[in-house]
């Protein structure tokens, strides 16, 4: 036990009398566990992020759109399309848009070369909209049944023009949509499912026909299915608004896209975990060439102990445990380093941290074997040193 523990001390007391050194052949190993432990990490928290929103967001909505077939330059849908897609049994709400094409909105005075070089969309929606959707409010109220029998100049901003169009919560606003005066009643939250919302404002369809000139039809639709019924309802509701005729009607699921994303960071996990192994290989690597070096310049150290009585196992060993330490040492700093990115990136993104701490001792288990492999051609060339060959080498 005495000559394990003096073996421990003098193969510890050479890596602290070299720190430098010690320093540059630790950063292979933790160079190495610090990107397996955040490429990790961090794609398991951001698929964690999406699986939550997505939670929170539901994956049946579906969009569809009007084809050509429904009219030539600008295609709407029938003025009951929301009925006939409420129709389908397992559909459980359904809200209509339409997009008004020339409707130039102004927010504030001597504004108007850029916003008509530059207009927002303008949307007319129905009342249902936040609720299929499923998006609160971020500042006042959606437009409701009695805009529409008031006939009131209503408008709501989506949450990106409201920041644009420099809009603070419960300010007394009004922009002027084609010349004619409209409050802004509220601002609707982020859309992440469609955020092409979050840059729209959003109009009755009364206004869209009697104010605005448009004929107020919709051409997208926001449609809530059933839960496992989202695929089979997008197949149903271009025969639904089309009553079987020949009117083509385009539909998508945008939570696929949500899902896709959750694919292509797996994907990117691959890729980092392969870098990873790529750092801990020329990690490796480098700690052989830096410690055959060593023992070239230590030869005199092996050749006084191999004087004094220190057999070729116990050189060996020597050099052998402080490839250990190495490896044990860069090992844990490439951990600690790995999981301090991943909390710090998460933050700053507001991830929902996911780490599995069970595969953290299997990346430091790699970075030791990598350590030791490299550390037995060294040893066993400081073993097979004589002590009249060391007089030569020093």
């Amino acid at each position: 036990m005495s000559q394990t523990r003096d073996l421990l001390a003098v193969a510890w007391s050479g890596l602290k009398a070299r720190k430098v050194r010690t320093l540059m052949i630790m950063l292979g190993p933790v160079i190495g566990v610090a990107a397996m432990v955040s490429a990790v990490g961090l794609t398991e928290s951001a698929k964690g992020a999406l699986q939550a929103q997505l939670s929170k967001l539901g994956t049946n909505l579906i969009v569809a759109q009007a084809g050509g077939t429904f009219g030539s330059q600008n295609p709407t849908f029938p003025s009951d399309a929301v009925q006939r897609v409420e129709d389908v049994s397992t559909v459980t709400s359904a809200a209509a848009t339409a997009n008004l094409s020339g409707v130039v909105a102004l927010p504030v005075q001597g504004a108007s070369s850029y916003y008509q070089a530059f207009p927002a969309p303008i949307r007319a929606a129905g009342v249902d909209l936040p609720k299929v959707l499923g998006v609160g409010m971020v500042d006042g109220r959606w437009l409701d049944t009695a805009d529409i029998e008031l006939h009131t100049h209503a408008v709501v901003l989506g949450e990106g023009i409201a920041k644009q169009y420099g809009y603070l919560p419960g300010e007394i606003r009004t922009i002027e949509l084609n010349g004619a005066n409209f409050g802004v009643v509220g601002v609707l939250g982020p859309v992440a499912l469609d955020p092409t919302l979050d840059n729209a404002a959003f109009v009755t369809e009364w206004a869209a026909r009697n104010v605005l000139g448009s004929n107020g039809k919709p051409n997208e639709l926001y449609v809530r299915a059933r839960s496992g019924t989202t695929q089979a309802t997008a197949d149903a509701m271009a025969t639904a608004i089309s009553l079987g005729g020949p009117d083509q009607v385009s539909t998508q699921i945008p939570s696929d896209a949500l899902q896709a994303q959750a694919q292509a960071n797996k994907t990117l996990q691959k890729v980092a975990l392969l870098a990873g192994l790529l750092a801990l290989t020329v990690g490796g690597i480098g700690i052989a060439n830096v410690m055959s070096i060593s023992v070239i310049q230590r030869s005199a150290e092996i050749g006084i102990r191999r004087a004094i009585g220190h057999n070729r196992a116990k050189i060996a060993s020597q050099f052998l445990l402080e490839s250990l330490f190495v490896g044990v040492l860069g090992g844990a700093l490439g951990a600690l380093i790995g999981v301090g990115i991943v909390y710090s990136v998460s933050a700053v993104s507001h991830w929902v941290v996911v780490l599995n701490y069970g595969d953290i001792p299997i990346w430091m288990g790699l970075a030791l074997l990598v350590s030791i492999v490299a550390g037995l051609y060294p040893s066993i060339k400081a073993a097979r040193l004589e002590p009249l060959e060391t007089l030569r080498l020093g």
